[in-house]
């Protein structure tokens, strides 16, 4: 079977973009790990899909898979991706663009210098909505096998865990992260995010994404510890998020979440045989 795609990046954040406007996706999830491990297929973070609109409030349908194949409902630096993939593609000319996902909708804005922005909607605090069982942690601590860490829990369409740091470069991202990340208070597991805060207009992160690890850069994440630090009235509503891969800004408007970032076309290219997707 031959499967064309497009590498795409923001901020690092990498992604494999597939075209399903015309044709049911089907790939199991074994197929997915094959194609977004990097030593063995074309390497991502997340595999992308777009599909027809599934009702009359949003253009397109957008699914996010991560690379060990699981699929999650938001990822705010694929929208923008996947936003620049519908106008590169001419499959719309519109200005603003809704993208609907399992467990949200986001409307995609396009701006001057190759700057994509994307509303992320507004942010659920609602524990069994998150979803977060606080109770597992009641002292509201999560002790980890370097050190204990306190959060603050939020879903911007998939959960996120956002804990605050002296420098965010001294932590093991990949340890700690996935120690958190599984721990029972967050039975669909959670991204993680150690933020550094500089000033109130800006702060360093670095995330480990459930299912991936840490990635260069995490678009809802970089929401999240926004939100977070609005909600600790230590940052403004517009702050720049520093990332290893790059930087985000996030502007908080009223109830709502924008994010704003590059998004980059890396090359093109069809996978010939999905069971030795090496041979890209």
């Amino acid at each position: 079977m031959k499967l064309p795609f497009w590498k795409m990046q923001g901020s690092g954040n990498d992604f494999l973009v597939l075209n399903a406007l015309d044709k049911k996706f089907n790939l199991t999830r074994e197929e997915i790990k094959k194609i977004a491990d990097r030593h063995f297929g074309v390497g991502c973070d997340q595999v992308l899909v777009l599909e027809p609109p599934r009702n009359n409030n949003e253009d397109f349908y957008y699914r996010i898979f991560n690379s060990d194949g699981s699929e999650v409902g938001q990822c705010g630096n694929g929208a923008r991706c996947m936003g620049l993939f519908i106008r590169s593609q001419g499959l719309s000319k519109e200005k603003k663009i809704r993208l609907g996902t399992f467990t949200s909708q986001m409307v995609i804005q396009f701006g001057e210098g190759g700057l994509v922005e994307v509303n992320m909607r507004e942010p659920i605090f609602a524990p069994m909505k998150i979803p977060f069982i606080p109770e597992k942690i009641p002292e509201g601590i999560i002790e980890t096998s370097q050190g204990d860490f306190e959060f603050f829990v939020l879903s911007l369409g998939n959960p996120h865990a956002v804990t605050r740091v002296a420098a965010v470069d001294l932590i093991d991202v990949n340890k700690i992260g996935k120690e958190i990340s599984i721990h029972p208070a967050f039975p669909d597991q959670t991204n993680v995010i150690f933020v550094e805060i500089i000033n109130h207009k800006a702060v360093k992160c670095r995330i480990y994404e459930r299912g991936v690890g840490e990635t260069l850069a995490c678009g809802s994440g970089a929401c999240a510890a926004v939100i977070a630090g609005t909600q600790w009235k230590m940052l403004d509503n517009q702050v720049n998020v520093f990332l290893p891969g790059g930087k985000l800004e996030v502007n908080v408007r009223e109830k709502e979440v924008w994010l704003k970032g590059d998004a980059i076309k890396v090359f093109e290219g069809i996978i010939e045989n999905v069971e030795s997707a090496g041979n890209a």
